[in-house]
Formats: structure tokens, sequence, C-alpha cells
């Protein structure tokens, strides 16, 4: 019979024959190069949390704050279903001669690889979709907390969002 300390270990380490999970993402492409990305991000459990008014504002409104945050972001499309969010997210690029994004007056810092903005006078890292979608599902938890002990909200156990969220990368207009 295996010690106590052995049983321990078996359930909080990593084995590789009980824990499959593998990444979703495209294997080897940079989640941080101008494109669209199709997102969906799904409440833990599937819980359907996301419907009274209220929430459904705060959350429009952390969407819409992506592109306050994230210099080099742009939104498009956002539906709020009762159990998970789809948007889309555009990492935008210089446009040819300009050195601005699409109509934005973010400059790009002269880097070979293109991979830092200047915005004024401080020049940030192009951001990654998961950093992108991390801070998105932080800034909605942290309020639907606030919702929760200040207005009633429907309580959720654990955590408001799955742990990692669907993309798909848009290749053309269709």
């Amino acid at each position: 019979m295996p010690a106590e300390d052995d049983l321990r270990m078996t359930k909080t380490h990593y084995d590789p024959q009980r824990h499959h999970r593998r990444s979703i993402r495209l294997k080897g492409y940079d989640y941080s190069q101008p494109g669209a990305y199709f997102v969906t991000v799904v409440c833990q459990h599937r819980l359907c949390l996301l419907d009274p008014p209220p929430v459904r504002d705060m959350i429009q409104t952390w969407w819409d704050k992506l592109p306050e945050k994230f210099a080099a972001v742009e939104t498009d499309e956002f539906v709020i279903m009762p159990n998970h969010i789809h948007g889309i997210i555009v990492i935008t690029g210089p446009t040819r001669g300009s050195g601005q994004t699409r109509g934005r007056t973010h400059g790009f810092a002269p880097t070979p690889n293109d991979d830092t903005i200047t915005v004024g006078a401080h020049p940030r890292v192009r951001p990654e979709l998961g950093r992108i979608i991390q801070w998105f599902k932080t800034m909605t938890t942290n309020a639907y907390i606030h919702g929760v002990k200040q207005d009633g909200w429907e309580p959720f156990p654990g955590k408001l969002w799955q742990r990692n969220y669907y993309e798909h990368i848009i290749r053309n207009e269709n």
C-alpha cells in the first residue's frame, strides 16, 4: 500500500497519464500579430449569469474599454449571451507610409518585427490575444464580484469564467 505522501503527490502533481489537456491554439502562430480574431469566453460551469441588464451593461463597458487599455486593439461585433460572450478583436498594424494604425494616432516604434508600439512617448509591446482576454476576464470578474456584494447579483462558485477561451483567426471577409 502506498504511503500517504505518495497518494498526496499523485493528486497534486501533473501526471501525463491522467492529464491530457492540450492547447487549442494554432501551433506556431503569433497571436500578437495584426489580424482579426473571433473569440468566445464562457462562464464557468456554463452558468447563465450574464442575462440581467446590469450585468450585460458591465460586460459591455469592459469590452468597450479594450481599445483604451491596449493601444493596438480595436473591437468589432460583440454579443452577450446568457452564459458566454462572442466578439471580434482586431490587433491593428501600421498603415503603409503613415506610421499610424487604421485611423488612430498611435505611431509605431522603428523595430524590425513591428512588435513595439509608441503611445505618446511611451513604448508598449504589441498585445497578445491571450493577455487581452486575461485582462477582460479579470476586470469583468472584479466588477461582477462588486455587483454580488453591492447589488445582490447572483453569486458564482469559484470562478466567473472558464479557464480558457475559444478563438478563430479571421483570415478573410467570408
